[in-house]
């Protein structure tokens, strides 16, 4: 039996996702053969080795069936159910709802096909996606979600079971590979010196935050003038961005690095780690910023309080007043016991435990 991994697209945007599944996948046998195939994109631009690789080298347009490539949804579906037949594989751990239009019409009629869908966060669903969901059974799909709190909210849109695998990493092996403290800032470019700097990683996009949070820091700069902040990555909002940092006169204090390949090594240039997200389906940023003993202010949502429950430090989606607050207070409390807090809260090799006898017991 082998495992066929299909993915949407590679590139930054999709880092986290091909993290996830590389993480679950990493669970089977090495006797057991993977490959992957990517509907869009490079396999050089995935970020993390996917082994064996099939480029498909389709675009959003077609994918989806829009305008002309309406038309021609059927014989690419009649493409991907050739490949498929031909292929060893017999169990496809699909990368949500986009990939499951695409290929869950392709396998209908190949039963010694099992599939498992999993949602990294929440999306529309339309009614003709419960239709196509509905068409399998449970002995042949399986819905899985990456928290509880979106497991819990598919199945109610869904009308059927989703089992929630909340992503994990190897604790000992994400510390081995941390940088320490100087070395992060060096290769950020932060200064040396004991400067506090709050972070945030994540894509530039409205649904981040990031705006609340660069207006929350304004507004807190008056008390701690010493402050710096820094949003690493990259995405649509990035000029919107850049233009409220300098229209606040922040040039120099908000400092925006772009993508940066290796920062799951550099939270330990950060003392606290800030995630305004509007919504998450889980939020991989928080497990990793604690496993790297960076204390972490987050939105108040289900998923985070999920995570961290009472350890957390929450504030309002989108109350610059509220997460202003919250930073002042973060930067006068012991970060390092506050961060000891959540590690306990998120109880990490615990968590790893589970996810790596779950994920087997996903793909066997």
């Amino acid at each position: 039996m082998s495992i066929l991994n299909v993915m949407w697209a590679s590139g930054a945007p999709f880092a986290s996702t091909h993290k996830v599944h590389q993480q679950i996948l990493s669970q089977l046998p090495a006797s057991v053969p993977i490959e992957t195939w990517l509907l869009q994109g490079q396999a050089s631009e995935c970020g993390v080795e996917v082994g064996k690789v099939r480029e498909w080298g389709l675009t959003s347009a077609r994918l989806k069936g829009r305008h002309f490539w309406r038309l021609t949804r059927p014989w690419m579906q009649y493409k991907l159910q050739s490949a498929l037949k031909v292929s060893d594989a017999r169990v496809l751990l699909l990368d949500g709802l986009g990939v499951a239009r695409a290929l869950l019409p392709s396998i209908e009629a190949l039963p010694h096909l099992r599939a498992v869908v999993l949602f990294h966060g929440s999306t529309r669903l339309h009614v003709a996606d419960r239709a196509l969901f509905q068409r399998f059974p449970a002995s042949r799909l399986t819905v899985v979600a990456v928290s509880q709190t979106l497991a819990t909210s598919l199945s109610q849109d869904l009308q059927r079971p989703v089992t929630a695998l909340r992503s994990a990493f190897d604790p000992a092996a994400f510390r081995s590979a941390l940088f320490t403290r100087g070395q992060a800032r060096s290769r950020l470019g932060l200064p040396l010196d004991n400067t506090p700097v709050l972070g945030a990683v994540g894509r530039l996009v409205a649904g981040k935050g990031f705006g609340c949070l660069i207006d929350a820091f304004a507004a807190v700069l008056p008390e701690r003038p010493d402050l710096q902040l820094m949003i690493v990555g990259e995405g649509a909002a990035r000029a919107e961005l850049q233009a409220r940092i300098d229209a606040s006169g922040l040039r120099g204090k908000v400092l925006l690095p772009g993508h940066v390949n290796d920062v799951a090594q550099l939270y330990c240039a950060f003392d606290w780690i800030a995630m305004p997200s509007l919504s998450e389906g889980l939020g991989l940023i928080m497990q990793e910023a604690v496993m790297a003993g960076v204390p972490v202010i987050a939105s108040e949502l289900d998923v985070f309080r999920e995570q961290l429950g009472d350890a957390g430090c929450y504030a309002p989606v989108e109350d610059v007043s509220a997460w202003r607050d919250a930073i002042a207070r973060a930067f006068s409390v012991s970060a390092q016991a506050i961060a000891a807090d959540q590690y306990q809260a998120l109880a990490p090799d615990q968590a790893w435990l589970s996810f790596s006898q779950a994920s087997r017991a996903l793909l066997s």
